[in-house]
């Protein structure tokens, strides 16, 4: 079938809806409950984008069906391909204004990645390589919408060998071998978008197995998110049920994050692609270069969310006349700078992008895992910025409700400015509070603290991938030259 529609992929989440529970419910229907439905509304824009020819390509032809099917799905060859699909990437990121970090591209490209070096899961066994390209086609061709989970619950206090190393004795294991599959049982998190069609379990690159982990905790699979005894527990919505003008962003974007709870569920043959090997499962991700290419589509994502931000300060200053203010320029300039920054190395893993063994077109890995690195800590910087050029206007600041009450004509009288009424300011604090105050605010914050791995374990990754010795050479060189 070509790419779907938004539609579709709401009628398909209504069909087949997976177990999800919040505040202590099951969800009967995650399209129209009140915590859910503005993420499912945002998703479902981002699958009309394929379909709008006014638009830039959003779709290529698939190379088995001749159908037009999602871009982010195409596996690059090319600097063409490359630059088409961070454009595709980019215009996605453009809805949420970078507040969706789960949307379907991440793990479409991931996906992509790992099918191209099928003969790595091969060496497992022979079988796995087929299982995942025929995943790998099923998802690109009725376009299915994927979450993961990639990391075990933590009970153990007793010390890892390893900064980088995952505790097992909790860990999601296979409980039993049969002809026809596995059986798996145990938890995960952290599922983001569990509002999806089906869940993808593997290795993260940034949380591995320890040294002598059992079999059994070795895996990569795939399931319908449906699947019987898979449950999904939400944490608390920050979609508040109020209106976009009060909180804009939560209103829409609440992607949620859930724990997986695998209950004995039956995983069939042909969709497991990892089993029993901790070795392989800790090195699927640098050898398949599946990083990369998530990587890819990250950062492409933080310099959309950069833009968003840049802009809203831009806005709070024009309003309250601070913009020449010298503390409001220094604030302004770190946002540039950030901006420029994450756009630079963007660039540059383009630029540098080349042909992996699998003769895929990679981006470049140390550009990303800088950019990646960093964002850690500017994007909680950049929320702290808008505190302080907000200041007062983010406290007491009226509601949608306040506007067409008793006060209103107060607010008219006091809250105008000389560039926008007092409707145009309450709107533009209330964009602002909810980037930088609110609840959903502080878990954008949160989530991108450790998204992109916490600070620590990405100095251990970038110490141990870096090759400091052409400039170790380079310094000895110099100091027995007598020149």
């Amino acid at each position: 079938m070509p790419a779907r529609n938004g539609q579709q992929y709401i009628e398909r989440l209504r069909e087949r809806p997976p177990a999800l529970y919040l505040r202590g419910e099951r969800v009967k229907d995650a399209t129209a409950h009140p915590g859910l439905s503005g993420g499912v509304k945002t998703v479902a824009r981002l699958y009309d984008l394929q379909n709008d020819p006014s638009g830039p390509d959003m779709t290529y032809t698939s190379p088995t069906s001749g159908e037009p099917v999602g871009l982010s799905f195409i596996t690059p060859k090319s600097v063409e391909d490359l630059d088409a699909r961070h454009n595709m990437m980019r215009r996605w990121a453009q809805v949420s204004c970078g507040m969706m970090g789960r949307t379907p591209d991440f793990l479409n490209v991931s996906l992509m990645a790992m099918a191209a070096a099928g003969d790595y899961f091969a060496e497992d066994r022979p079988e796995f390589k087929q299982n995942i390209r025929s995943y790998y086609e099923k998802v690109r061709e009725e376009d299915l919408v994927l979450t993961h989970t990639l990391v075990n619950l933590q009970r153990s206090r007793a010390p890892s060998e390893s900064v980088l190393n995952d505790n097992t004795d909790i860990a999601l294991s296979v409980v039993k071998e049969t002809d026809s599959g596995i059986i798996v049982h145990g938890a995960r998190l952290l599922a983001t978008l569990p509002i999806a069609d089906e869940i993808a379990v593997y290795p993260a690159r940034s949380h591995r197995l320890p040294t002598g982990a059992p079999g059994r905790t070795s895996f990569a699979f795939a399931l319908p998110c449906d699947a019987p005894g898979l449950r999904f527990l939400c944490r608390e919505s920050f979609d508040l049920g109020r209106s976009r003008f009060d909180h804009p962003l939560g209103s829409r974007f609440e992607e949620m994050d859930a724990l997986a709870f695998f209950d004995n569920v039956f995983v069939p043959w042909e969709r497991v692609f990892l089993l029993g090997d901790p070795d392989r499962c800790n090195n699927m991700s640098r050898h398949t270069h599946q990083y990369l290419h998530s990587g890819h589509q990250v950062v492409a994502k933080n310099v959309v969310k950069l833009e968003f931000v840049l802009g809203l300060a831009n806005l709070m200053q024009d309003t309250l006349g601070s913009g020449q203010q010298p503390q409001m320029l220094q604030m302004t300039a770190e946002i540039i700078e950030a901006l420029e920054t994450q756009k630079a190395l963007l660039r540059a893993s383009e630029a540098e992008a080349g042909f992996d063994q699998w003769g895929v077109f990679c981006p470049a890995e140390m550009p990303l895992m800088i950019a990646r690195h960093l964002f850690i800590r500017m994007y909680p910087r950049m929320g702290e910025i808008l505190q302080l050029m907000g200041s007062s206007s983010l406290m007491a600041l009226p509601t949608e409700a306040d506007l067409q009450g008793p006060l209103a004509g107060d607010l008219g009288a006091y809250l105008d400015t000389d560039t926008a009424t007092a409707e145009e300011r309450v709107r533009l604090f209330r964009l602002a509070w909810d980037t930088c105050c609110s609840a959903f605010a502080q878990r954008q914050i949160l989530y991108e603290r450790f998204f992109q791995g916490d600070a620590y374990r990405n100095v251990v990754l970038l110490n141990s991938l870096y090759d400091k010795e052409p400039a170790t050479d380079f310094v000895r060189e110099f100091l027995v030259s007598e020149l």
